[in-house]
């Protein structure tokens, strides 16, 4: 199975500020009892988004300005928390195609990646500029280069970091470990046919 290379990702943003923004917050425990990860997008930071009687609270995911967002900004340590491979699934069914932030926890980081969701750093003062662009003008196109590690927005462009290997994993359409493992099965029964000692 050929995965795709994920060179760019182009579309609106959307900013939910805070430092230390862990995977509870982005999905909460009690919504992790599903079968599959698919329903999971409805339940993204749930308990800051609604109330106990399931209204809205204020919060910049259900502001309409944002709603067709695919690219999330947010503070430092992005991620933390438990490992859970629920919160990069809920951010993906969501819609997010990408997440920039200061820095992330290492597990959400590759848990993201081998999802094919782009995680990059930038500096906390060209995030605050990239939300004030979005903030002025929802429709701002966003383009994350992942390749040149940049972003673009409004006729501006700031630097944006990509982990060597999670970048070159992106780019050349290698970040699902169990697609590559798929790839490479007729070369691995290959092999284990001119073994004697392995049995069909």
């Amino acid at each position: 199975m050929a995965l795709a290379k994920i060179t760019s990702i182009t579309g609106r943003g959307v900013y939910v500020p805070g430092n230390d923004i862990d995977t509870d917050r982005i999905i909460p425990a009690r919504f992790m009892k599903c079968v599959t990860f698919d329903g999971l997008g409805e339940f993204l930071f749930f308990d800051v988004r609604k109330n106990a009687d399931g209204s809205d609270k204020t919060h910049p995911l259900n502001d309409a300005r944002f709603k067709a967002a695919s690219i999330l900004f947010s503070g430092a340590n992005f991620g933390c928390g438990s490992s859970r491979e629920h919160a990069p699934q809920a951010i993906q069914k969501y819609g997010f195609r990408a997440v920039i932030a200061e820095n992330f926890a290492e597990i959400f980081f590759g848990n993201c990646t081998t999802l094919g969701i782009p995680c990059a750093t930038a500096a906390r003062e060209d995030i605050a500029r990239i939300a004030a662009a979005i903030q002025a003008d929802p429709a701002v196109e966003i383009v994350i280069d992942v390749d040149l590690q940049v972003i673009r927005f409004g006729g501006e462009t700031i630097r944006a970091a990509v982990r060597a290997t999670d970048r070159d994993a992106l780019i050349n359409g290698r970040w699902d470990a169990i697609g590559e493992l798929l790839d490479g099965m007729p070369a691995m029964q290959a092999t284990a046919a001119k073994l004697p000692y392995f049995l069909p």
